[in-house]
């Protein structure tokens, strides 16, 4: 089956992504815990989060999990002990 010319470009967005060391998925949500609270406090990065950043930019799976955890480190508020809504 071909693929679509929209198909095409974003596997050559993907590969042009790539980097000489990335991590799998389950490295990546091992991780992406500590990325999110670094990203909602505007921490720098260290080298180990920034491999998360570039998975999180390349599969979808993973990105989806990370902003589900991310909205819920949001609700929770800067304390962590915010009342879930019921």
């Amino acid at each position: 089956m071909a693929m679509s010319r929209e198909e095409l470009e974003r596997l050559v967005q993907l590969v042009g992504r790539t980097e000489e060391r990335e991590i799998d998925c389950d490295e990546c949500l091992r991780k992406v815990s500590e990325f999110a609270e670094q990203q909602l406090m505007h921490k720098t990065l260290s080298e180990a989060l920034r491999a998360v950043e570039q998975h999180l930019a390349i599969c979808g799976e993973c990105r989806e999990e990370y902003e589900m955890l991310r909205k819920a480190i949001n609700e929770l508020g800067p304390d962590g002990n915010r009342p879930m809504p019921s």
